[in-house]
């Protein structure tokens, strides 16, 4: 017997704390690989009310002024010198680190142990679950109208949550959408609500054939005036969740912000989702999750586990066989074919690292598909 359930998913902007030091971490890891391609970078932020610390371990053969490039950050979101300090305590790699991963060697190794997953779905036309692909939309759209004076007086710290109800695990109708936007003292709050669900969240139901009688809620708080690190605490990679599958998927734990290609972290997790996405899109499953472990000094994951929900008429080992036999995993190759080298990864820090279609990225290419199903028909 089928029932109904309600999965949920939040996001949140550009100006929201955490995401402020994501895109700065970001920023300064894009200076050091546009300066020098072989960089080392594992760059932490913090911001909190005036103050911006900014810490980590960075081996680079240029010179990045990592100030410089947090203002570069700052300045668009309506911040001046006036409003912070920034400190930098940025230290050189660990030089046993360096060694397995020096990229001038035959062979990247991993720095560190560490799981990560990879997800994938058939409910929507990038292969990511709804609720977080609604989530995202919400802020980014909104986001839009702010740059563009569209929505007077709003500002761009601001959160979402989207309420999808599912159906034998179809989504079926929205249940809910809920924006909190910072705004000016003297802002139009109601004014705000009115754009937002007329602008930005019928617009999206109606994008993604859902339902617009869902239930809406813009600032229902209230005021929501004072935002980014002067309301709460910054900390890069506190929004890991937000970063991937909404919590539709398991997650390792470990950050992306301010790594660079050779941290597994980020690289596996990207591999990852190459995976998972080629075996929903070559119909093998309707949704997939995908687990990679590496073990400290290896070259390769150490192990590969498969999920497909019961959503497959194929086993699990058979999809893994296919998968061993399609893929490279060597670490060295997986740098190579996703271009990893390129400053690429401000553009990442927010709304999302999988499903960003305007961005064009090499993990979300769907090029595996044939070779899956060649070796599933043997």
């Amino acid at each position: 017997m089928s029932f109904i359930k309600k999965v949920t998913s939040e996001s949140v902007g550009v100006g929201h704390p955490d995401k402020i030091c994501d895109q700065i971490a970001d920023s300064i890891l894009d200076s050091c690989l546009k300066l020098d391609p072989n960089s080392h970078v594992a760059c932490e932020v913090f911001a909190s009310n005036h103050l911006i610390v900014i810490g980590g371990e960075i081996t680079t053969k240029g010179y990045v002024d990592v100030v410089k490039t947090a203002w570069d950050v700052l300045k668009p979101l309506g911040y001046d010198e006036c409003d912070f300090t920034i400190l930098s305590n940025i230290n050189k790699q660990s030089i046993d680190i360096a060694k397995l991963v020096d990229m001038t060697s035959k062979a990247v190794a991993a720095g560190d142990q560490g799981i990560v997953f990879g997800y994938a779905t058939d409910e929507t036309n990038t292969y990511m679950p709804l609720p977080i692909t609604l989530a995202n939309a919400l802020c980014y759209e909104t986001e839009k109208l702010i740059k563009s004076k569209k929505l007077l007086g709003a500002k761009f710290d601001m959160k979402s949550q989207v309420c999808i109800n599912y159906k034998n695990n179809v989504p079926i109708s929205i249940d809910s959408m809920l924006m909190s936007v910072q705004h000016e003292p003297k802002a139009d709050i109601n004014n705000i609500r009115k754009i937002v669900i007329n602008q930005v969240m019928i617009p999206l139901a109606k994008k993604y054939k859902m339902n617009t009688s869902f239930k809406k809620f813009v600032n229902e708080a209230g005021d929501f005036i004072i935002g980014g690190p002067f309301g709460d605490t910054g900390l890069t990679g506190r929004k890991i969740i937000v970063d991937t599958y909404g919590g539709a998927s398991k997650h390792g734990g470990g950050a992306f912000s301010g790594k660079d290609y050779t941290k597994v972290d980020r690289t596996g997790a990207y591999f990852a989702r190459y995976i998972a996405k080629n075996v929903v899109a070559a119909k093998l499953a309707k949704c997939c999750e995908i687990q990679l472990s590496f073990n400290i000094g290896s070259p390769k994951p150490y192990s590969i586990f498969i999920n497909t929900f019961n959503t497959s008429k194929y086993s699990e080992e058979n999809i893994l066989n296919a998968i061993n036999k399609s893929f490279n995993f060597d670490l060295n190759s997986i740098i190579k074919q996703f271009n990893m080298k390129k400053n690429i990864y401000k553009n990442l820090s927010v709304y999302g690292h999988f499903g960003r279609p305007n961005l064009n990225l090499p993990w979300e290419k769907i090029d595996k598909v044939l070779e899956l199903k060649k070796w599933l028909k043997k």
